[in-house]
């Protein structure tokens, strides 16, 4: 059953950041579940499939490319975006190669993260069609 709108998963363990990003996303009518690390973030998308997750790449515990590879496996149509502070090109390639949508550097425009979160909701929709 297909729902209404998109699904995001907000994955950081900046929980300030991460809260009032949810709120800044809500206000643009997106869906947002928030996860503040790895672990949880999995825990989450087992429970429901988002459409698109925006993905923190340096958490304690479980690192963001490791969300990445295990989601692809789980849901391989979910497109992730990394949003980091951290990240090298190294970063980025690794991300594209093991199947991120894109990668944002912090602090990135509240425009161009939504833009970029409904680009990758389009291309999960061709996907799974």
């Amino acid at each position: 059953m297909k729902r209404d709108g998109i699904t995001v998963l907000l994955v950081d363990d900046e929980v300030a950041f991460t809260r009032t990003l949810a709120q800044r996303l809500m206000m643009r009518n997106l869906r947002v579940i928030i996860a503040f690390d790895g672990e949880q973030a999995l825990s989450k998308i087992l429970q429901e499939e988002p459409d698109v997750i925006v993905l923190d790449l340096n958490m304690p515990g479980m690192h963001g490319m490791d969300v990445l590879k295990e989601t692809k496996k789980i849901y391989p149509d979910t497109q992730v975006i990394i949003l980091t502070g951290h990240g090298t090109d190294k970063d980025e390639e690794e991300a594209i190669r093991l199947g991120g949508f894109g990668f944002l550097k912090k602090p990135t425009d509240i425009d161009t993260l939504e833009h970029k979160i409904k680009e990758a909701f389009e291309e999960k929709n061709r996907s799974t069609i």
